[in-house]
């Protein structure tokens, strides 16, 4: 993948005001021992960009410099563990970025400025990912927002062993937080970085689509009024009008409800959308092309099922084939 790569920014909800002021002490991004918490650690890459979300106002610019997984985090400063009231579970922060304060910022996500990531909020009812994706346009925005920060942040001195998640694909084999089952976040997260240097440009030829592929962002999950969908692709600068394409991700085999699904999220979006994508392992012979829904099937080559694979691995094994 490398460092080569135009950076993402990210939005990342905190769940306490007190777990807020230690990231802002440490310039430290943590995430807990649960899918949601991986998904995070591995979507987001060195590199990237984020800012912090809580109580409807956006902190801070920073860089991700580092990431790092520690055992045994239930032990290890600055957050203590956390129990939900809704579940009762109890989890901690094993899943970490060291981050490099760019800009200090705090602001409403009132602002207009925000309104791509607020609209996500608003139609979920609040916070319940761990991160969002925010478009170009938003990126840009916040860059020029408060004010460049040139002080240091406190370091934290953490001497803890430390493991790189993998991702097993029996689930007797999950041994949380260091192995995780396989599941449709993780390949909706390498389905997104994959697509732009396989078969996206076979994608927009399928669409008739007179743009190159260099004047799309392909965005994580979008919040739609009946749902969402799962990758969501649209020009980086609009002129007049967008275009959008919409990409349902399935693990396993697709059935005709998840077509009729991503024909209902393009219908709510309205004359823009110019296609939709359904990505899956397997499409029965009953469930036919459509013209407006176009089939990809994925496959990890020589993939062992008895084996565990780390996320870049997975990233280098993954294949995708326009079904026509």
């Amino acid at each position: 993948m490398g460092n080569d790569k135009t950076p993402n920014y990210f939005l990342i909800s905190v769940s306490t005001r007190e777990n807020l002021e230690l990231c802002i002490k440490y310039a430290l991004a943590g995430f807990t021992n649960s899918i949601n918490g991986l998904w995070t650690f591995l979507d987001i890459e060195e590199g990237d960009f984020v800012s912090f979300l809580y109580g409807a106002r956006v902190r801070n610019l920073y860089r991700v410099v580092k990431k790092v997984a520690y055992k045994n985090a239930d032990k290890i400063p600055p957050w203590p563990p956390i129990t939900f009231k809704t579940s009762g579970k109890t989890y901690h922060f094993p899943f970490r970025f060291i981050l490099k304060q760019e800009r200090s910022l705090n602001e409403p996500m009132v602002r207009p400025e925000f309104s791509y990531v607020a609209e996500n909020l608003l139609l979920r009812g609040g916070y319940r990912k761990t991160h969002f994706q925010a478009d170009t346009v938003t990126f840009y925005n916040v860059s020029g927002m408060g004010e460049p920060y040139y002080s240091n942040n406190e370091s934290l001195d953490i001497d803890a062993e430390t493991f790189e998640p993998k991702i097993v694909f029996k689930k007797e084999k999950q041994k949380i937080p260091e192995k995780f089952y396989f599941r449709e976040l993780i390949l909706q997260s390498l389905v997104r970085k994959k697509l732009s240097n396989t078969v996206f440009e076979e994608i927009l030829e399928h669409f008739k689509v007179n743009y190159n592929s260099s004047d799309f962002e392909i965005l994580g999950e979008k919040a739609l009024p009946e749902g969402y969908v799962d990758i969501f692709i649209k020009l980086k600068h609009p002129v007049g009008s967008n275009k959008y394409l919409l990409v349902e991700v399935k693990t396993g085999k697709t059935q005709r409800k998840d077509i009729d699904q991503l024909r209902d999220y393009m219908r709510e979006l309205g004359n823009e959308v110019v296609g939709g994508v359904l990505i899956a392992k397997e499409f029965p012979k009953k469930v036919r092309q459509e013209s407006q829904v176009l089939h990809v099937k994925y496959s990890f080559d020589n993939l062992d099922v008895e084996s565990e694979y780390t996320y870049e691995n997975l990233l280098k094994l993954l294949h995708l084939e326009v079904m026509v």
